[in-house]
């Protein structure tokens, strides 16, 4: 059963900024009728990465609004994710979608500090219906 649960219990937060630029890659006509999934799966260099995709919800999903912008999360990914926020930087040097998760026991060398490219986000969150894409930030 979905659960719509309220910012401060959120298993995630989204920033002013990056909910702006999700709402924009909303407007695109193959997303239509979705939201943005964020989730965890294995891989990377450290043992799991991050995931953001446009998608569906999901019977066990726990949804969260921010600023117009419904995220789902999956029961799985919410014991990884707990806590984290994602913010959006369009700045030349280091701008993307940045995923900052305090309860990361450890990060991969490669992508330390290193945000999401906004155009490589793009690309990914566009081709929706395709599983197994993945946006690495911030390795867990």
């Amino acid at each position: 059963m979905s659960e719509t649960i309220q910012a401060e219990a959120a298993v995630v937060t989204l920033t002013e900024s990056a909910a702006k630029q999700v709402k924009e890659m909303l407007t695109s006509p193959e997303n239509t009728g979705k939201n943005l999934r964020v989730y965890v799966e294995g891989g990377g260099c450290s043992g799991l990465q991050y995931g953001m995709v446009f998608d569906e919800k999901r019977a066990d999903d726990v949804i969260t609004d921010f600023f117009g912008v419904s995220v789902l999360v999956d029961s799985f990914s919410a014991n990884y994710l707990r806590g984290a926020n994602i913010d959006f930087s369009d700045a030349l040097t280091g701008g993307g979608f940045k995923i900052s998760n305090p309860n990361a026991r450890q990060s991969c060398g490669c992508a330390q500090g290193k945000p999401v490219r906004v155009a490589h986000v793009l690309d990914i969150l566009q081709t929706i219906g395709a599983a197994g894409h993945t946006v690495t930030a911030n390795g867990m």
